[in-house]
């Protein structure tokens, strides 16, 4: 009878250990599949967080979609005044609020370092000296990366080209009915009494605040009979200022 007793115990206990054994394999594999299901998820945040970014850098603008940008953009950066720093000297501009799309586009070219190593391209003394290009592929793939767009005129603010102003230049030709604006140039009077015959052809956007005679030194500079600076007036850089 002990013998029996004994027996029936022994095959309990081993049964007990056994059905233990299997729920701690069975837990284990619950466990490895749970961690899998992590893995899976963490990567296809990951992916998404790659795929956001990717879209973003590739954000180009275009006839399409630069006014609607704009207009959201100019609501949340508020920034106005700008210093242009150049090979012969600074000055400091402040962008009319009157003209938030132009004011807008500055800006955000200027938080894309596209001005930086730019040049005053064309210099016309006693009338302007205009800015935001060169002759060099670097500025044409920085354009390409931005994007190709032109931004319409803003001329019914009553915004006249007094000696100082800053204004965005356009073509006359007949291409150009409506007198759509190159973004990425701008241009400055340097005409001591303005120059009012621009005024309701071109959207003035700011005016110089100091470092004027920064802006006539760039005026006197010799040219060719193109109106290209000889030595070239290079735009180190734009910094915002407020």
């Amino acid at each position: 009878m002990h013998y029996y007793t004994v027996r029936i115990v022994t095959i309990i206990g081993l049964f007990i250990l056994s059905s233990c054994g299997n729920t701690s394999k069975k837990d284990d594999n619950a466990s490895v599949e749970k961690t899998k299901d992590t893995a899976a998820v963490d990567s296809a945040k990951i992916k998404e967080e790659q795929r956001k970014k990717k879209e973003k850098e590739r954000f180009v603008l275009t006839e399409e979609n630069a006014i609607p940008f704009f207009f959201e953009y100019q609501k949340d950066h508020k920034e106005h005044v700008v210093k242009i720093n150049t090979s012969l000297g600074s000055f400091t501009v402040d962008l009319y609020n009157e003209t938030p799309y132009h004011r807008a586009n500055f800006i955000y070219l200027a938080k894309k370092n596209y001005f930086d190593n730019t040049y005053f391209h064309r210099v016309v003394k006693d009338f302007i000296i205009q800015g935001g290009n060169t002759d060099m592929t670097a500025t044409a793939k920085k354009r390409d990366s931005i994007g190709f767009y032109l931004l319409p005129p803003d001329t019914d603010k009553g915004l006249r080209h007094d000696r100082g102003v800053m204004s965005m230049p356009s073509s006359d030709d007949v291409t150009n009915p409506h007198k759509l604006a190159s973004p990425y140039e701008f241009f400055i009077v340097t005409a001591k009494h303005g120059a009012h015959h621009l005024n309701g052809k071109y959207t003035a956007f700011g005016r110089v605040i100091s470092g004027m005679n920064v802006v006539d030194k760039i005026n006197n500079v010799p040219t060719g009979s193109d109106e290209w600076p000889l030595k070239n007036v290079i735009i180190k850089s734009v910094e915002i200022v407020e």
